[in-house]
């Protein structure tokens, strides 16, 4: 069986090489990692997120590292729209696998101008909406109440006509399953669980916050066995039902990590934190899917996914 075979997958109609994605963020605007390996060896690239207007983002320090992961407090640094069309955007035959577009922004419209623009390029395959950002209009993020969510995507939903589009839920909610079914509920084509957790670091000798912004995102290791547990809970709730794909994000940098994705229901596997620690990290994660399904007695890694035993 060769590999190519065991792990090529469909998701939301994209025939993808295998279910290892980079995530948003922490793979630059597409093709920055080609320096580290040929991104074909991978199923796609989420490219960071993207707001109407350029983000400088906030001060030093933003990315600290953590016992079991890191913080960052980087604040959705970019280029803005214009720009990232015009001069990052990279096509899908030269990065080499397929190309997701991360939208960001701090209002109903933003959302939508960016969700739109994105749905009209060629060079995207397919929408990821970043919802964990505030609202200006509430000061709420639209990730932490079912009813903020469907407002968003009764915006966003009808103008994003010809790609698949993918809600990263937060894991600051409340309850994920709930508004995992919001997302659905409103025209979610697929979901990303999840972001990162609001933690904190404080420097015990200077007594001060080792993030300039106080509070950041927890990413890593420490967080995986938590995502296990919601992506089995939407996948058997909600997603399993309703035929909506999960991509599994949260701590991977095994390819024992990614397998438990998989098992617990996630389609995809994102990638990002373990990057920082060894750029070429998918590509033994990707190996080690190939054997495991392999050993798991299945022609294609499609036959494991929600496959955990009761």
């Amino acid at each position: 069986m060769h590999a190519s075979t065991a792990l090529s997958l469909n998701f939301c109609g994209l025939s993808l090489a295998n279910p290892v994605a980079l995530a948003a963020g922490t793979a630059g605007y597409g093709p920055e990692l080609n320096d580290a390996f040929d991104l074909s060896r991978v199923g796609a690239v989420v490219a960071k997120s993207i707001t109407c207007e350029p983000r400088e983002g906030n001060a030093p320090m933003r990315i600290i590292d953590s016992s079991a992961g890191m913080l960052n407090a980087i604040g959705l640094t970019n280029v803005g729209l214009a720009v990232f069309q015009a001069q990052k955007l990279t096509s899908r035959a030269e990065i080499g696998c397929k190309l997701f577009g991360s939208v960001a922004g701090h209002s109903v419209q933003e959302y939508a101008t960016v969700a739109q623009a994105f749905d009209i390029d060629k060079s995207i395959d397919a929408i990821e909406l970043n919802v964990s950002c505030p609202n200006t209009s509430d000061g709420l993020q639209f990730a932490e109440h079912p009813d903020a969510l469907r407002s968003l995507l009764r915006e966003v939903r009808p103008v994003v006509t010809h790609k698949p589009l993918i809600v990263k839920l937060s894991p600051n909610a409340p309850d994920i399953v709930k508004m995992a079914d919001a997302a659905i509920d409103a025209g979610a084509d697929a979901l990303t669980v999840a972001n990162t957790f609001t933690a904190m670091a404080i420097d015990v000798q200077t007594r001060s916050f080792r993030l300039s912004n106080k509070r950041g995102g927890y990413s890593g290791a420490g967080i995986h066995p938590i995502i296990v547990r919601m992506i089995y809970d939407v996948y058997s709730k909600v997603a399993r039902d309703a035929k909506k794909p999960i991509i599994g994000l949260g701590g991977v940098s095994r390819w024992e990590d990614a397998a438990e994705f998989i098992l617990a229901g996630a389609t995809l596997v994102g990638m990002g934190t373990a990057l920082y620690i060894d750029p070429r990290s998918p590509l033994r994660v990707v190996d080690g899917l190939a054997r495991w399904t392999k050993a798991q007695g299945c022609s294609n890694i499609q036959e494991l996914i929600g496959k955990v035993k009761d």
